[in-house]
């Protein structure tokens, strides 16, 4: 194996969203790449140039689709037809893994990509996953399928590696070729070949790890222990709301130590804190532990949305308000500022509380697709913010609400105005977490 030709890797990224696509764009300035998707209105619109997640850089990604009609050697192509990946050899799962209404890992994408690829895989192929997993599932549950399906056997016909993805939706310093990548494989062979490919285009370099499951691991735990965290400020402000003290005073206060760590609390939603724990702690309950830390963390952080609606009804029962029919509007449902991610947001807690009290709640977001809120929600999007609220709740710091005039759009002195950001000014409002 010539680890130094970039010839020998004919790639292929199955999925072609927030992690996908970046991938395959920059791969693709190097490799000849093919963006598969099984929506085909994905594939129309990226063969079009455009990108509606904003993870792509416009211009890169049209030169590349360019490059991709005249280089044989590199460039990037778009399908949805299984056919079209028969000419390649290295496929990079990308596919999405999230939970059940059971908080259970919910594999489906993953084994019907893996079911795919088996259809279609030859030997001395290479399929690396990247969607976030639990410790053993590349070996144990995604394997087994490519064998089955493909009746090619696994480090001997073909060869599996893992490198767990570290896209953070909407952040345009912290992208793809700027943080470190873990990689690894199924032989120290593969594995050192995994790294090749990766270390090619990741400018930040890469860590080899000794395992497949080691790599798997280490995804669960970035995010599981920012969750943890997180889930103790947030349980912090539960606290100190009963005493009637700002929580932000006191991290303030706290933060002057050198070994503080300054998070805040909020509602964590999301592809990732809010999913990949229930990854781990289902793997360990399959191995007869069942953890402590990380599922009363999650217990706390599920439960914020919940406890900014009960927050807001006390309020307005405060100030003399109906609760009844009084009107609500919420600002953002995207589950972070400045990204059109609404994957797992925890706004929609919010919105569904509010609604069983019997507000009249609205939702605005420009960052958030209405047709995309509308099929995974249920939820309209008002287009433009109006006037005459009991209630506003700013839920989502996008830039665009820098400029909102909060006094104008509350019907009179009397409304309530929480924040769960410490966006806005604080004199205008009521209650902040």
């Amino acid at each position: 194996m010539k680890l130094d030709s970039h010839e020998q890797f004919r790639i292929a990224i199955i999925g072609l969203g927030y992690v996908g696509l970046p991938l395959a764009v920059e791969f693709a300035k190097k490799y000849k790449v093919i963006g598969f998707d099984i929506n085909k209105d994905r594939v129309e619109e990226l063969n079009g140039g455009n990108d509606r997640t904003k993870e792509a850089n416009v211009e890169e990604l049209t030169s590349v689709i360019e490059v991709g009609k005249t280089d044989a050697g590199k460039g990037l192509v778009f399908s949805s037809n299984t056919g079209d990946l028969r000419n390649y050899n290295t496929f990079i799962v990308t596919v999405p893994t999230p939970i059940n209404k059971f908080k259970a890992p919910d594999l489906t994408p993953l084994l019907k990509a893996s079911e795919m690829l088996g259809s279609i895989l030859k030997k001395g192929d290479l399929v690396i996953y990247e969607s976030t997993v639990y410790p053993g599932c590349t070996e144990e549950d995604c394997v087994p399928v490519l064998e089955k399906v493909s009746g090619l056997k696994f480090n001997t016909d073909f060869f599996a590696g893992y490198s767990p993805e570290r896209i953070n939706p909407g952040d345009k310093v912290n992208t793809l070729t700027k943080i470190k990548k873990v990689t690894s494989g199924s032989t120290p062979e593969i594995a050192e070949k995994v790294d090749f490919l990766y270390r090619s285009i990741i400018e930040a370099g890469t860590h080899k790890a000794p395992s497949l499951k080691v790599a798997e691991a280490s995804k669960a735990i970035e995010n599981a222990q920012r969750d943890v965290n997180i889930s103790f400020v947030n349980e912090l402000a539960l606290i100190f709301d009963r005493m009637g003290i700002d929580t932000h005073d006191v991290l303030d206060a706290a933060g002057t130590k050198w070994n503080f760590l300054k998070y805040k609390p909020g509602l964590v939603g999301g592809h990732c804190i809010g999913v990949d724990p229930y990854y781990l702690a289902h793997k360990a309950e399959s191995l007869g532990y069942h953890p402590q830390v990380i599922l009363s963390g999650r217990r706390v952080n599920d439960n914020m949305g919940m406890f900014v609606a009960n927050k807001v009804v006390k309020l307005l029962i405060q100030k003399g308000h109906k609760v009844a029919k009084a009107r609500a509007l919420i600002l953002g449902i995207t589950f972070k500022e400045n990204c059109p991610d609404i994957r797992n947001t925890k706004v929609v807690d919010i919105y569904n509380e509010l609604k069983q009290f019997g507000l009249d709640v609205e939702i605005n977001d420009p960052w958030a697709d209405a047709v995309e809120v509308k099929h995974e929600y249920g939820i309209d999007l008002l287009s433009e913010i109006g006037e005459g609220y009991d209630t506003v709740i700013l839920a989502v710091a996008h830039d665009e609400y820098n400029t909102l005039d909060f006094k104008k759009i509350v019907k009179n002195e009397n409304s309530v105005i929480f924040d769960t950001k410490s966006f806005i000014k604080r004199e205008l409002v009521d209650a902040r977490l």
